[in-house]
């Protein structure tokens, strides 16, 4: 909220904030997030949260694929392990590693 302008837009999209018994604090267990509720109403925020809007852009999206323009498994960070690297992998992952894991147990993805 400090960077947007006033009367300036603010979007939350797919932020999925439930319970987490598992959380590093207490407000997280419960799936309650801090924001600065008083700077927004001051700047007249507009807060916008829910899925995106993906059919919107899968068109463009796919064309941008099958034309080689953009590269998926390198903008999210594919990382390919093996079978016997899975449970590190799953460990990784639910300590909020930034990578995506694909599994290749027979070492057929190059």
């Amino acid at each position: 909220m400090t960077v947007v302008r006033a009367g300036g837009n603010i979007g939350i999209p797919g932020l999925y904030v439930t319970g987490d018994p598992g959380a590093v604090d207490e407000p997280a267990k419960v799936g309650s997030l801090s924001i600065r509720i008083g700077l927004g109403w001051a700047k007249s925020c507009c807060f916008t949260t829910g899925q995106c809007p993906v059919m919107k852009y899968n068109r463009a999206l796919m064309q941008a694929i099958i034309h080689n323009k953009v590269q998926v498994a390198k903008n999210v960070n594919v990382q390919v392990i093996g079978l016997d690297d899975a449970p590190k992998g799953y460990v990784d992952f639910d300590k909020g590693a930034a990578k995506k894991y694909v599994i290749d147990p027979h070492k057929t993805v190059a």
